[in-house]
């Protein structure tokens, strides 16, 4: 049995999630980033390696062919995938993994993995996701508006999710962030996987 936790984190694009996450991932050595494969181009101040492990089309192909991705995307045009191998061996080792992944990746996932627990992250308004995307100022206009209106469909799937946190106050969200973390960690199922030895010993 898996000891590591699989959090997932969903979002419409701007709505914030990355922010979130490497916030919270910062102040707690026990959780890493899923870095996941795309063919999309990098962003200014991304790091290959970092932030995404950035390849061409071709060889994202021959990775599919092979079997090597947990999940697989395309979103806006672009193909984005999540290594097997490396989130079952971080999970083996008892590591949390968060995902930051779009909903056709979740659904995959959750079905992989039941115990996942799926987080949903909501913008306080639609005006506020276009200022923000508009804000970044990484995407011409015409993209801008297709973000918007794959916006409007994304957001209809967070009923899918465990969880949804609203990103209007930055602080209350790493804060809500957080306490689905901790909450999830200390289930009875999860407590049973990590402290074996200690709840063997207080039930003998």
């Amino acid at each position: 049995m898996n000891n590591g936790i699989f959090f997932i984190v969903t979002a419409p694009s701007g709505a914030g999630k990355t922010s979130l996450v490497n916030a919270v991932v910062e102040s707690d050595d026990s959780l890493c980033v899923s870095i996941s494969h795309t063919t999309r181009p990098a962003r200014p101040g991304e790091i290959d390696g970092e932030n995404y492990h950035f390849v061409s089309k071709e060889q994202f192909i021959k990775m599919l062919e092979k079997g090597e991705f947990l999940e697989n995307a395309e979103v806006y045009g672009h193909h984005y995938g999540t290594s097997h191998a490396w989130v079952k061996d971080k999970l083996k080792s008892g590591t949390d993994v968060i995902l930051e992944i779009d909903w056709q990746g979740a659904e995959q996932i959750r079905n992989l993995f039941p115990n996942a627990c799926s987080i949903f992250i909501l913008p306080p308004s639609v005006a506020a996701l276009s200022e923000r995307l508009q804000a970044r100022a990484q995407d011409d206009v015409e993209t801008i508006e297709n973000r918007m209106r794959q916006a409007v469909n994304e957001m209809t799937h967070m009923a899918e999710a465990d969880y949804a946190i609203i990103n209007d106050n930055f602080g209350t969200a790493k804060e809500d962030l957080n306490a689905v973390i901790r909450s999830r960690r200390l289930t009875v199922k999860a407590q049973e996987a990590r402290q074996t030895k200690l709840l063997d010993n207080l039930t003998r």
